[in-house]
């Protein structure tokens, strides 16, 4: 015995809505999830630039009189306020710094942050380069301003 299944009016067109819906969901989730890291700056009101090396950082009127000639793997992050100037900066380099920074007791941090970076609470100094406190980080350097009282007399 063959049952017949009735299909009240406005079935298809539910179905085909929620279907519809559902791969609008799926795409916006896979647009949100390849830029997540924007969508986080958004949130957090945070601007995070990557830079290939100093001269990709020059070119972009970016350039800190103490970052390294041979730095790479540059990233900067900033509030979205930039006319506040904090900023921190991480990038891989195997030169020492300039002579120009000076070596100083640590009186200030971030009030931003970078991932994977080192604790800089650990560091009872730090190299003094302007208005950045840089130090040493596994691969290179990290640094960040305002240096809040670290300039030597």
């Amino acid at each position: 015995m063959r049952s017949e299944r009735t299909v009240q009016p406005g079935y298809m067109k539910k179905n085909t809505k929620r279907t519809y819906v559902a791969a609008a969901l799926l795409v916006s989730g896979a647009t949100l999830l390849s830029g997540c890291a924007s969508i986080s700056d958004l949130l957090s009101r945070e601007i995070t630039s990557h830079y290939d090396d100093s001269s990709s950082l020059a070119e972009a009127d970016a350039a800190l009189g103490w970052v390294p000639d041979d730095s790479t793997d540059i990233t900067v992050r900033t509030p979205t306020d930039t006319d506040s100037g904090i900023a921190v900066i991480s990038l891989t380099s195997e030169s020492e710094l300039p002579s120009t920074c000076v070596e100083a007791p640590r009186r200030s941090a971030p009030i931003l942050t970078l991932e994977g970076r080192p604790d800089i609470y650990k560091a009872s100094t730090v190299m003094v380069c302007g208005d950045w406190s840089v130090i040493a980080s596994g691969d290179g350097w990290y640094g960040w301003t305002p240096n809040t009282g670290d300039a030597p007399e």
